[in-house]
C-alpha cells in the first residue's frame, strides 16, 4: 500500500462537495504531501508528569535526524481513544509504515501521549481492585489535565510558543476542551473520528449495567465493535492487519495480557460521562469557545461516532477559521490502520501544513 501511495505522488486527489463538506473518494493521495521514502527516523520514549501528583504519563517523539528547528508549525501532539492506547492506533506498523511514521518523514516533531489508566501511563490504583469496588475513573476532565500537562512540556521542551493537537474518538473531546482552555497554545486542532451529541442508542464503548471503576474488552468484542454496520462481504482491514493491531494492543495490558483470553483493562470515566452527558443531549464543552484553525474528519462507515455526529459539531464551530470538515470514503472508525488510511493521512497534512511547508 505504502508503494502504490508514493508512487502516485503526483496525482490529484478527486473531492466532491456533499452538502457542504467534502467527500474523499478512493483516487489516489494529493501532491501535496511530503514525499515520505524510507528515511530513517529518531524515535524516544519518555514518562513526563500528568495532570495530578504522582500520575506519570507515556509520551512518544519520532522526527528525521536532522530536524532540529522546532516551531509552532511543526510540532504535533496526539492522544487515543477511549478503550485502547495512542502507540497501537498512531505508531502501528502496517505494511513497513505508521501514521506517526509518515508525518515525521513529512517534516513534523510528532508526538503521542498516553492518558492515565491506557498503555504505559500510570495505573490508578482503583484499576488494581476488582472493578466493582470502585466508580468509574478518569473522565474528560480528568484526561484534559493529563493531556495539558503532556503538551506543556513539550512546548517547554522544544521553546515553542503553540502545537498542533490532535484526538482520536473520545480523543477529540479531550483536545476539544483542551482547545476551549488553550487557544493560544495551540496552532491547528484536528478532530479526527469527533464525539458528539449522541441520536438514541448507547456508543458501542457501553455494553448496559452497572459500570464500576473499569471495563474489560477481549479480541473477540474488539472485532465485533469494529465490524458493526458494516455490510456482508464489506472488509476495510485485512485479516493480517486486525492480527498485527491485536497482538500490539492486547499485549499493552500490563495484567490483561497475561490472562487467556487476554483483555485489555479501560477506564469506564468516558462510559458513565457518555450516559450523563453525551446521550442526554448534555455536551461537555461549548464549540463557540474553539478559536484556533479546526479540521473535522472521519470514514463514512463510522459506527462508533457516525458522520451525523461531526455534520451537527459543524457548524457550532462559529469561531474556528478556518475550518473543514472531511468525509473519508470506505473507512470505519479505525481507518488510520485500514486500507485507505492514505486519504486520511493526506487529507491531515494538507491541514496541517497549510500555510507552511516543511
Amino acid at each position: 500500500m505504502l508503494l502504490r501511495w508514493l508512487s502516485t505522488m503526483t496525482a490529484l486527489s478527486k473531492l466532491e462537495t456533499v452538502s457542504g463538506y467534502a467527500t474523499v473518494g478512493s483516487s489516489p493521495p494529493a501532491a501535496r504531501s511530503a514525499n515520505v521514502g524510507q528515511a530513517a527516523l529518531v524515535m524516544e520514549e519518555f514518562m513526563v508528569p500528568g495532570g495530578d501528583p504522582g500520575i506519570e504519563l507515556y509520551v512518544r517523539n519520532k522526527r528525521l535526524p536532522a530536524l532540529n528547528t522546532f516551531s509552532a508549525d511543526n510540532v504535533l501532539l496526539f492522544v487515543h481513544g477511549a478503550t485502547y492506547p495512542a502507540e497501537t492506533g498512531f505508531d502501528l506498523s502496517l505494511d513497513g509504515v505508521s501514521w506517526m511514521d509518515v508525518l515525521a518523514r513529512q517534516g513534523f516533531d510528532v508526538y503521542l501521549v498516553d492518558i492515565r489508566g491506557y498503555g504505559k501511563s500510570s495505573r490508578p490504583p482503583e484499576m488494581d481492585q476488582p472493578a466493582a469496588a470502585n466508580p468509574p475513573i478518569v473522565d474528560s476532565e480528568v484526561a484534559s489535565r493529563d493531556y495539558a500537562a503532556a503538551a506543556d512540556w513539550i512546548r517547554a521542551r522544544r521553546q515553542v510558543p503553540r502545537v498542533n493537537v490532535m484526538g482520536h474518538s473520545w480523543g477529540t473531546v479531550i483536545t476539544a476542551r483542551y482547545a476551549t482552555l488553550h487557544s493560544d497554545k495551540i496552532s491547528r486542532l484536528v478532530l479526527f473520528a469527533p464525539v458528539w451529541l449522541r441520536q438514541g442508542g448507547a456508543s458501542l464503548t457501553d455494553t448496559g449495567g452497572a459500570l464500576g471503576a473499569y471495563r474489560t474488552v477481549t479480541i473477540e468484542a474488539a472485532r465485533k465493535r469494529k465490524d458493526t454496520g458494516l455490510r456482508p462481504g464489506i472488509k476495510p482491514q485485512p485479516d493480517a492487519w486486525f492480527d498485527t493491531w491485536a497482538q500490539a494492543t492486547f499485549a499493552s495490558d500490563p495484567v490483561g495480557s497475561k490472562a487467556n483470553p487476554p483483555y485489555v483493562c479501560a477506564p469506564n470515566g468516558v462510559v458513565q460521562e457518555g450516559r450523563n452527558f453525551w446521550n442526554a443531549g448534555k455536551p461537555v464543552y461549548d464549540p463557540a469557545h474553539i478559536q484556533v484553525p479546526t479540521m473535522l474528519i472521519l470514514g463514512e462507515w463510522d459506527a462508533d461516532t457516525p458522520p451525523y455526529m461531526a455534520q451537527t459539531l459543524y457548524p457550532l464551530l462559529v469561531n474556528a477559521h478556518p475550518k473543514k470538515l472531511v468525509l473519508l470514503s470506505r473507512g470505519t472508525h479505525g481507518i488510520m490502520n485500514e486500507v485507505e488510511r492514505f486519504s486520511l493521512f493526506d487529507e491531515v497534512y494538507r491541514f496541517l501544513s497549510d500555510g507552511w511547508k516543511p
